[in-house]
């Protein structure tokens, strides 16, 4: 299929309520609506996937500066209430293929550096320009033609503006221009960090909270990524993705005391030239669902269902997806071990026949949730993986998981994470398509600087097998500092 970037998609968060209410908003309001269910990404000691929701106005304070890096956080211009933050990110990475695309070949070798530089102009409380410069070169053996969020010389990754205030007891606001959007399941889009590069989109975006109440809409636009300066990634207005999302803060009361959120979501996504199976034509999609997440006790969930509706050319779309994820905590303390556990399941068929089409699609999500190389994808896809997730010292985290994967119907294609279908495997083979072990360790060195280290490796099953695809094993590594 033709609707998502030719790479796969940023880890995702080991859970959405680890960090609650570490964040001052940007705008205080009487009783704001918790920092971590805005739809803005989590902060933790400092620092957020999306930069520009980080707050230093305590930088104010030259006592609480200890070095140059803190001194980049509030610069101010003329008076305190006009103000530069300046943040940035250096990653080195080596990514290592056996039997790449799960073809037997000789193994590939990816050498990337991410290069990011952020700029924050606030202009008193309730306006602000934020403009984000990024940079991937790749190198290394076998790589052959990276996509542009892998390898890329030089893009505007972000350039906004925006705008807040208050309305009685809501805060209100609008942000227009380029910009990195994952307000909803990780699943369904998400940044996609995992890439050299971020995914972003243009457009508008605006917001009402509340203490308990929140509603956003936004209309939004594709980004075409090239792999070379500033003027190669245009927007692309054949792909359009709009909507509203809503928040509730569910009582607290709840199963004994809990932090919990119910996200339910109307969305609709255009596309002039969608492509399954041998066709191509115009898709209009539409989604209504809901995303319930927090955490009770020791138990964490992330749950989300939708059903999609719309038209594919002259036919009817019928689709659904159920994404669940939840962890237990084997202890009181934050680092005791969790025991966890997802299972996901997305309709699939009719993209090689008349009729209704089934199969369902996830806008930009987190893809390597389900394979770091890149195999799966939440379309015609059954999935079960119990995990483990240990933490030996406070800033070690190591995480082994084993995924069982099916394909929801085996007359319709096995389909990678970039949406497109594994060659000859439609209609042939069984059910079964790849079963997935993976660990991952991450050590935060610090707030700024963290190491990881990934390994994976793909058992193809009958329904890769009988097409010619065979195992494949993954292995990453990577150092990350930011400011």
């Amino acid at each position: 299929m033709s609707v998502t970037h030719h790479a796969t998609a940023q880890e995702r968060p080991p859970s959405q309520v680890e960090a609650q209410n570490t964040q001052v908003p940007a705008t205080p309001v009487a009783t704001p609506y918790p920092d971590a269910a805005a739809g803005d990404g989590n902060t933790q000691q400092g620092y957020n996937p999306l930069r520009w929701a980080e707050d230093w106005r305590s930088m104010r304070d030259p006592a609480k500066r200890n070095d140059i890096f803190d001194r980049l956080k509030y610069i101010p211009i003329g008076s305190n209430d006009v103000y530069l933050t300046l943040s940035g990110e250096l990653r080195a990475r080596v990514n290592y293929f056996s039997n790449p695309q799960g073809r037997k070949s000789e193994h590939q070798r990816q050498d990337s550096y991410r290069i990011f530089l952020g700029a924050d102009l606030h202009i008193g409380e309730h306006f602000r320009a934020y403009g984000e410069l990024a940079r991937g070169p790749m190198d290394g053996k076998n790589i052959g033609s990276p996509s542009g969020t892998l390898s890329n010389k030089l893009l505007v990754q972000q350039a906004f503006v925006d705008g807040t205030w208050q309305v009685g007891q809501t805060d209100v606001g609008a942000r227009v221009g380029r910009q990195v959007f994952i307000d909803g399941s990780n699943l369904l889009f998400a940044n996609r960090d995992n890439n050299t590069v971020q995914t972003s989109l243009t457009g508008v975006r605006a917001w009402a909270r509340g203490s308990t109440l929140r509603a956003d809409v936004f209309d939004l636009y594709y980004t075409t990524y090239g792999n070379g300066g500033i003027g190669d990634d245009p927007i692309d207005w054949g792909r359009r993705f709009s909507g509203v999302t809503a928040g509730i803060v569910l009582p607290k009361h709840l199963f004994g005391g809990s932090k919990l959120y119910l996200d339910p979501f109307v969305w609709r996504l255009r596309n002039r030239e969608t492509t399954w199976g041998a066709e191509t034509a115009r898709e209009e999609r539409t989604y209504v669902g809901a995303h319930l997440w927090g955490e009770a006790g020791p138990v964490t969930i992330d749950w989300t269902a939708n059903h999609q509706g719309g038209s594919y050319g002259g036919r009817h779309l019928d689709a659904w997806q159920v994404l669940l994820a939840g962890t237990y905590r084997l202890g009181k303390a934050n680092t005791a071990p969790r025991l966890g556990l997802h299972f996901d399941y997305a309709t699939g068929g009719g993209a090689n026949g008349q009729g209704k089409l089934r199969n369902a699609f996830a806008p930009y999500g987190n893809n390597i949730y389900y394979s770091y190389q890149g195999y799966l994808t939440p379309t015609n896809l059954v999935a079960i993986a119990p995990s483990l997730t240990v933490s030996p010292a406070r800033t070690l985290r190591v995480t082994g998981e084993y995924q069982f994967t099916w394909r929801e119907t085996a007359s319709d294609a096995v389909y990678r994470s970039n949406g497109t279908p594994f060659a000859g495997t439609a209609g042939t083979g069984g059910r079964r398509t790849v079963d997935v072990a993976r660990l991952q360790t991450i050590w935060t060195v610090s707030p700024r600087l963290s190491l990881t280290g990934r390994l994976e490796h793909a058992f193809a099953k009958s329904g890769l097998e009988t097409a010619g695809y065979r195992d494949s094993s993954y292995a990453a590594l990577w150092a990350s500092f930011r400011f």
